[in-house]
Formats: C-alpha cells, structure tokens, sequence
C-alpha cells in the first residue's frame, strides 16, 4: 500500500486490503467474527429451548397424572410479567420479550393438550 492509498478510500491504513467485491477486509473479518459469535449463541438457544421443553413436557405428564388443566393463566401472567422485566434489564424490548415467551406458552400448552389427550 502507498500513501495515496490512506487518501483515497483503497486501504484501511493496516496493509489490509479489499476483497473481489470492493468491501475491506477488515470489514469481512470483523463480520465473520460476528457472525460466529450469532451461531453460537443460535446454537445455545436451540439447546437451552430444547432443555425448557424436556422440563415443560414432564410437567404437562405430571399435570396430566393428576388432571390438572394444561394451561395455567395465574403462572404464565407471572412469567411474562418477570421475562418483562428480565428484558428490561437487558435492554431488550419487553414487547418483543412478551411475544417470544406467549409463543413458548402457546406450544407448551399445545404439548400439554397432547398429553393430557393420552396422544404422547
């Protein structure tokens, strides 16, 4: 790289330079270090999900032992109420934090239903 290079938007000043498509690649490393950090926290999240529904389908089994109802509005009023302030906290939307976890509640109620029908 030459000086010219600092000048006119060619270099990044690091003796880096551009890939086939013009961008930095400073720019396409920094985005793949990103977007590997995006995958796994995806990952995580399908493991955790997948950890909060074997604990979900055990209760919907021990509800459905007892004849319990599958939904129970007094606990998900809770648990949103909580997730909003957990999101809050974590300068997440609460709103989107709501919408994520009546999702979760719809399924698991969904699961539930399956269960108490003797279906699972």
């Amino acid at each position: 790289m030459n000086i010219s290079d600092l000048d006119n938007g060619t270099g990044n000043g690091n003796g880096q330079g551009r890939t086939a498509d013009g961008i930095d690649e400073s720019v396409t490393a920094e985005l793949a270090r990103l977007r590997d950090s995006i995958d796994n926290i995806d990952a995580a999240v399908v493991h955790m999900l997948a950890e909060r529904f074997k604990c979900t389908q055990q209760v919907g089994h021990l509800k459905a032992r007892h004849q319990l109802p599958p939904a129970d509005p007094g606990r998900e009023a809770s648990q949103i109420a909580r997730l909003r302030q957990l999101a809050e906290n974590a300068k997440l939307d609460p709103a989107f934090a709501e919408k994520l976890l009546n999702f979760i509640i719809a399924e698991v109620i969904r699961h539930h239903e399956t269960i108490a029908a003797g279906e699972e």
